[in-house]
């Protein structure tokens, strides 16, 4: 045991100096950063280096080209008059206009290879290479170093220094992903009916059709969804099918995508359960519900599965019921890398929908619903890119018509220290000093998430009260699908659609009772999320509101 101990060290270091050797020349010009930086763990102790033989995959996040072009194409789609107004690109436009030349990625495969890294291969839009190696053969091509933490009762690794690339990638390589392994969350909370009641723990499709007024509208049938999960999700289509027998809707067509290795993962299922049952159940209809299937919800893994959907370009709406604080993803390099897919999404006529988080105005800390820890929000909610949705608390008459809502105490919401504003929100946020926002804001617009007026969830054949903001993003993908399929699915990528028209900042109305109606949205004005309160037009707790379907659909361009 001893002898196999020191042969093993001895080996390691053996193949460290000869990797060593090998990207002497690589990087003899010196290192650069990635957006990729060192990831400092709070209250986590240290156990020691990372495995050096132990395998990992990576990917590689490269520059896109002609980004300014691509922002201006988007704001021209949804702009009326525009020679380019409901004109989306294809994924192939997108190869030939925007992303990464041939040239980068040849030189980032041959980087990856000369360090000894196999399995390289480039994603269909190029904006990922990804690789597989060992710890010690990575972390000399990216000259950090990855040590193991325990953290919250688990074993997790990081990059504790930055990663770096020769100066000659430089201008290509944008972060370097997989240097981790932690992991997003996923934010469902449950009304426990054992310890309390709840105000109505029985709202169905039907029910909220009615509270949000979608009766006037038709339902998705000519519009995909896509949802974004990870393990194994062969339990969840039978629950689909259960679900909808239960609320009398048809039976949609489901296709699950792989995307990455195989996981044998079921802890996930409550919430794919909500995501299919209640996208496909807000829409009543869809033309197909596509189950993006990743491995993990490791900041890599959901970044390819992102990719994936927007390579693909199946679905125009699409929802991610995860998060993580956004500084995680800021440092770790995946912010800039995603920000990049939404942007292809956006321009290709796609919205992703994400759900704002369960702690209220601050990050979570691992309890939902519970509003503690530092004054973050959530990634990739935060994401311009990316419609962030938010949590009410609904209140319904007898016959389920809206009554008012409130601002769910828990309900993700807050100022963004990373993201910058986007056009068409920056002259509705308030400010302190009556300019437009800088920092981009979230959520855009909110939905019931209050577990105390949760949904009907069918987990493992059975019957779960379930809310959350993991309930309002569904929601709102659903509505959207409605609306998308009234207009035959012109309106392309939601936010601007949804922003055009809304009071600016500053703007005076005559409020009264709990809401007042804002632009299509049901303005609420009643309810805080911890440092913020909810106010007339947008605010931090509910953003715009929420969506009142048969009121905002004539008031969308189109």
């Amino acid at each position: 045991m001893t002898i196999s101990k020191w042969r093993f060290f001895a080996g390691a270091a053996t193949v460290s100096l000869c990797l060593a050797s090998t990207l002497t020349a690589h990087a003899a010009t010196g290192w650069v950063n990635t957006h990729t930086q060192a990831i400092p763990l709070i209250q986590a102790k240290l156990l020691g280096a990372l495995d050096p033989s132990q395998t990992l995959r990576i990917t590689v996040a490269l520059q896109m080209q002609n980004t300014q072009a691509l922002q201006n194409l988007v704001q021209q789609q949804a702009t009326p008059g525009s020679a380019n107004f409901n004109k989306y690109i294809t994924p192939a436009q997108f190869n030939a206009g925007y992303a990464p030349s041939d040239a980068s990625v040849s030189a980032v495969q041959a980087y990856l290879a000369a360090a000894g890294l196999t399995g390289i291969s480039a994603a269909p839009n190029k904006l990922f290479v990804t690789a597989t190696g060992t710890a010690a053969q990575i972390e000399a091509a990216f000259n950090t170093s990855l040590m193991r933490f325990k953290q919250r009762g688990k074993e997790v690794f990081v990059n504790v220094t930055p990663a770096q690339v020769p100066q000659a990638l430089g201008g290509i390589v944008l972060s370097v992903l997989g240097l981790n392994n932690v992991q997003m969350t996923t934010p469902i909370t449950q009304c426990d009916v054992s310890i309390k009641g709840c105000l109505r723990f029985s709202y169905d499709p039907a029910t909220y059709w009615k509270a949000y007024d979608v009766s006037h509208v038709t339902r998705g049938y000519k519009t995909a969804i896509a949802i974004m999960a990870e393990g194994d999700v062969t339990a969840v289509i039978p629950d689909l099918r259960t679900f909808e027998s239960a609320m009398n809707l048809p039976a949609v067509n489901v296709t699950v995508v792989p995307v990455g290795l195989a996981s044998t993962d079921t802890a996930g299922d409550d919430e794919w359960d909500l995501d299919t049952q209640y996208t496909t159940g807000m829409a009543g209809n869809v033309k197909n519900l596509y189950i993006y299937d990743t491995t993990s919800l490791t900041d890599q893994d959901t970044a390819l599965e992102f990719n994936r959907w927007a390579t693909d370009d199946l679905a125009p709406v699409g929802n991610a019921s995860f998060g993580i604080c956004e500084f995680f993803p800021y440092l770790d390099g995946t912010m800039v890398a995603d920000d990049q897919v939404f942007l292809e999404a956006a321009a290709q006529g796609q919205t992703m929908f994400s759900s704002t988080g369960d702690t209220g105005s601050f990050c979570s800390v691992g309890t939902n619903g519970v509003p503690a820890g530092a004054p973050f929000v959530g990634y990739p909610a935060t994401s311009p890119y990316v419609i962030g949705v938010g949590g009410t608390t609904l209140v319904t008459n007898k016959n389920g018509s809206y009554n008012s809502e409130i601002a769910w105490y828990a309900g993700g919401g807050g100022i963004s220290q990373f993201e910058y504003s986007p056009y068409w929100q920056s002259p509705v946020v308030p400010t302190n000093n009556g300019l437009p926002a800088t920092f981009r804001a979230i959520p855009d617009f909110s939905m019931d998430a209050d577990p105390d007026t949760g949904a009907i969830v069918y987990v493992n054949g059975a019957v779960e009260y379930i809310g959350g903001t993991s309930l309002s993003s569904p929601l709102a993908a659903g509505a959207w699908a409605r609306l998308q399929t009234s207009y035959n699915n012109v309106l392309g990528f939601a936010a601007p659609r949804l922003y055009a028209g809304y009071p600016a900042f500053g703007s005076t109305g005559g409020p009264t009772g709990i809401t007042q109606k804002v632009d299509g949205f049901n303005d609420v004005l009643v309810g805080s999320d911890g440092l913020y309160t909810a106010l007339p037009n947008y605010d931090f707790t509910t953003g715009m509101g929420s969506l009142d379907v048969a009121q905002k659909q004539p008031l969308l361009p189109h």
